[in-house]
């Protein structure tokens, strides 16, 4: 089929290409004196109080400030670079331990980086049952083998490299931690954590023998960025499979009226194949707003149904300045979150989302696929379909929860101008029930990372196939 041009948030390799074009390198090689530095964490830890719908609902309090004063005491020399203040005003906000409040990745510190011709580590890792196993392998070592256990870098043990990039990530869990550094990738975070380093002494564990190694270090730009893939897959896709159709929504963002043209001509073809079974992937997938999961979702749907049981949000002084400066508060949303007291949480009622008409719905067998890449809406659409039994989640564990605190909004701090994305709301998944897990498959099947086999999608067309 054609499928219709659609506006998509961009694959990071393209993100760097189009921002390298437009960004100033001036503000990553600004120096940033120790009184400015010292201000603006103080006033991040008082903004993210101010503002964020429970700071400490995933950290005790006790244990945020005892964290926020070991890195004020790392504030010691008189100046510093944006590279060391991101990473000291990172260690802060991770500490919550909300994937939806952070402080990015450094981006124009790592095209400045880049465009110098910058080395980075060239092997990307996969970590399931406990063990870092190599995906890509980067190098001009063709000895080292996809799925060979990844033992030590530089010195230390892959647990202790891992163990100081883990205070740059923000996420609920360790699960979720490893997920991102699959997906965003260790060359990058170690680049971060570590600097830039030359060649790399490690040692990997192949058919029961650790065998040590030598790697020079590759270009991060022409090496690396753009040779690589996202492991987040943002387009969309359909496939007419020989007994169900195939959807891939893609990234539930970007031009809204796009989409919906795209999923109705999705499900216009589906159905007229009189399919019995119906495949949607929900996996590899960055998320992203409601009515992108909501439109997909009505044409499974049989009644109405909505994307949460309860969503909340805190109003503060610095939402009401950013609703102000950046959004349309003509809006009723906008609107109402203005004239919440600042401090206050406060309920807000989306209502019931319609069900299409029954001709353009497709009434057969659903299997919604997930997996540890699933993230933000994406989770909680998958939630929402298995809430209401729309269809059956197949797949594994999301590494996001479906109750989340999200609904983000972003600020500078006034001496750096570093961003600051907080979440200010908190959704509730429709069935109400919190068990601290991301969302649960009805039937699990583990994606493995390390080939090209898949998993999840081999095992529901089985499925699918043994009850034909």
């Amino acid at each position: 089929m054609n499928k219709p041009k659609f506006i998509s948030v961009m694959s990071f390799k393209h993100l760097l290409v189009i921002i390298t074009g437009f960004i100033s390198l001036l503000s990553s090689a600004q120096k940033f004196s120790k009184e400015d530095v010292l201000a603006d964490l103080n006033y991040l830890k008082s903004s993210l109080e101010e503002t964020h719908f429970n700071l400490y609902s995933h950290t005790s309090k006790a244990e945020f400030e005892q964290n926020y004063l070991a890195v004020q005491k790392e504030i010691q020399k008189d100046s510093f670079s944006l590279m060391e203040v991101t990473n000291l005003y990172q260690q802060v906000v991770t500490k919550a331990n909300n994937a939806h409040t952070r402080i990015p990745f450094p981006i124009p510190s790592y095209i400045k980086f880049f465009k110098s011709g910058g080395l980075i580590f060239p092997l990307e890792v996969a970590i399931e049952n406990g063990k870092v196993l190599i995906r890509k392998n980067w190098s001009s070592n063709s000895d080292i083998k996809i799925g060979s256990e990844l033992k030590r870098i530089n010195g230390l043990s892959i647990e202790q490299v891992l163990e100081k990039i883990y205070p740059q990530i923000a996420a609920e869990s360790v699960y979720f931690k490893h997920a991102l550094i699959e997906s965003f990738t260790l060359p990058r975070y170690y680049w971060q954590v570590f600097g830039e380093q030359k060649s790399f002494e490690i040692e990997i564990l192949k058919n029961g023998k650790i065998t040590p190694l030598e790697l020079e270090a590759i270009k991060a730009l022409e090496d690396y960025e753009m040779r690589r893939e996202d492991i987040i897959k943002k387009d969309w896709e359909l496939k007419l499979l020989p007994n169900a159709g195939y959807l891939r929504p893609g990234e539930l963002s970007g031009d809204l009226d796009n989409y919906k043209k795209f999923i109705d001509s999705a499900f216009a073809e589906i159905n007229s194949k009189n399919y019995n079974n119906l495949i949607i992937d929900l996996r590899n997938n960055s998320g992203g707003d409601d009515p992108f999961s909501d439109y997909l979702v009505s044409y499974i749907a049989d009644k109405p149904f909505r994307w949460n049981s309860k969503f909340q949000v805190k109003s503060s002084r610095v939402l009401k300045e950013d609703i102000l400066k950046n959004k349309d508060t003509t809006q009723p949303y906008m609107k109402w979150i203005l004239s919440i007291k600042n401090g206050e949480i406060s309920n807000y009622d989306f209502g019931f989302y319609k069900p299409q008409p029954k001709v353009k719905r497709f009434r057969g067998n659903v299997y919604v696929l997930v997996n540890r890449h699933s993230y933000s809406q994406s989770t909680v659409a998958a939630a929402q379909i298995q809430d209401y039994k729309f269809g059956v989640i197949v797949g594994e564990e999301t590494a996001e929860h479906p109750n989340l605190l999200a609904s983000i909004f972003s600020y500078n701090l006034p001496n750096t101008n570093i961003q600051v994305d907080i979440s200010k709301g908190k959704i509730y998944r429709v069935s109400g029930m919190d068990n601290g897990k991301g969302v649960i498959p009805s039937i699990v099947i583990k994606d493995h990372l390390l080939d090209t086999n898949d998993e999840i999608l081999n095992g529901v067309l089985r499925l699918i196939e043994n009850k034909s």
